[in-house]
């Protein structure tokens, strides 16, 4: 694997540990700051959010896997970029939903889950060999 390779999967490996530091965090501060002011429709929107960014966050982790394991580089880099989207669009807009008690953010809530859905497309296709001129001539 070549340098610039082990980099990037550090690099997604680094993100999605910093997904799942804040995907705690966010869930700690909901379950104890914000529980007591939020509705029964706000909490459920928040702990939504806090599974899926949990969920997506062991996705960006498995890209980083395959990414180091030799995947093809640019379609796993692709699904931790879809994965990392999707926690920012679907979750967020979660979030901010579940703070704020306004439902303008939802159009953005399904953005996040088609974000979540071409990442695991993607991440599937990552490990499809590839086909350059060395392997068409054995």
């Amino acid at each position: 694997m070549s340098l610039a390779n082990q980099n990037r999967a550090r690099r997604w490996f680094r993100a999605g540990c910093l997904w799942g530091l804040s995907a705690v965090a966010i869930g700690a501060f909901g379950a104890h700051a914000l529980a007591p002011g939020m509705s029964e429709k706000q909490l459920a929107w928040f702990h939504t959010g806090v599974d899926y960014q949990q969920f997506h966050t062991f996705a960006v982790l498995l890209c980083a896997l395959a990414l180091h394991s030799g995947a093809t580089t640019q379609r796993a880099a692709l699904a931790a970029g879809l994965f990392s989207a999707g926690i920012v669009f679907f979750s967020g807009s979660l979030y901010y939903m579940a703070i704020t008690a306004q439902t303008g953010a939802a159009v953005l809530t399904p953005i996040g889950g088609v974000l979540f859905l071409a990442g695991w497309v993607v991440l599937a296709l990552s490990l499809q060999p590839r086909h350059d001129a060395a392997q068409e001539q054995q």
